[in-house]
């Protein structure tokens, strides 16, 4: 049978070119105007997960 990716994750998550998996920081949709500048840049960036992330990822993504 055909392994499909779960477009739910994928839709979050970004595997990048070494192989290394990046998300958006959480709580950046609205109410950000009260933050400090500071703050709104460090959320700006993607995180780095954690590499014990990577196995349940790659069997939910298997062709990316």
């Amino acid at each position: 049978m055909k392994m499909k990716t779960h477009k739910a994750l994928a839709s979050r998550v970004k595997i990048t070119g070494k192989g290394k998996v990046t998300k958006l920081r959480a709580g950046q949709c609205h109410f950000n105007s009260h933050e400090s500048g500071k703050v709104g840049r460090r959320k700006k960036r993607g995180k780095t997960m954690s590499s014990t992330h990577r196995k349940a990822i790659e069997t939910l993504m298997p062709n990316k």
